[in-house]
């Protein structure tokens, strides 16, 4: 399968429903008591892109779309208007939001990532596909400039600077991103009819690992 770096019009993902999705497997014990176990590390994204279909304009864009994809065989960006940036979905990305690590005095390559903070746990969560102009970064507070101290590589979500971090010196960044997706279908039914009466296809979307 290829990966298009080409993003779904963004005004179509715009009131699709969807979120993360997790597998745990439950075997419950003869005592009544359950163990546990999940064999995701990380969740996996689902969402319907029917839903966000206001026209015939837009059936047309998505079936053309669609096409260009050959269905599941091609993967390509996914702007999930619920959680796209790595800071307060108000707020304005900045080079503090997300620390990425600490330097060893060899290393120069760090991947962004997001941390989904809940009381004393934390869910980080890989980014790879950063939208390109959005990325701010900062070595032990301080912001560096791109293509001077640092690149980005925007298929992989990959910050490589030019020189080692100095042992101990923090990583940050901040960055807006897309979600890395296909098709779950290899059909499309439209009814003009029914979409003018407010039936919109179901068009599933399913996140894929990079």
């Amino acid at each position: 399968m290829a990966f298009h770096e080409v993003r779904f019009p963004a005004n179509l993902s715009f009131g699709s429903v969807g979120g993360p999705e997790r597998r745990t497997e439950i075997v419950t014990l003869a005592s009544g008591f359950e163990e546990r176990n999940s064999p995701w590390a990380h969740s996996r994204r689902r969402y319907d892109a029917g839903l966000g279909l206001r026209s015939l304009d837009d059936v047309a864009a998505l079936v053309a779309f669609f096409e260009a994809r050959a269905g599941q065989l091609h993967g390509f960006r996914w702007k999930d208007w619920a959680d796209f940036k790595s800071c307060a979905p108000k707020a304005v990305p900045g080079d503090m939001d997300q620390i990425l690590g600490h330097g060893d005095g060899a290393s120069r390559v760090f991947g962004l990532r997001k941390a989904y903070h809940s009381g004393a746990q934390v869910y980080w969560r890989p980014v790879a596909k950063p939208v390109v102009g959005t990325v701010r970064v900062s070595l032990a507070g301080r912001a560096m400039v791109e293509t001077e101290a640092w690149d980005l590589d925007p298929a992989t979500g990959q910050i490589r600077f030019a020189d080692p971090v100095p042992e101990g010196v923090e990583v940050r960044a901040g960055f807006e991103f897309d979600v890395p997706v296909r098709f779950d279908t290899d059909r499309i039914a439209v009814s003009v009819a029914s979409f003018q009466a407010g039936d919109v296809p179901v068009v599933p979307v399913v996140e894929v690992r990079i």
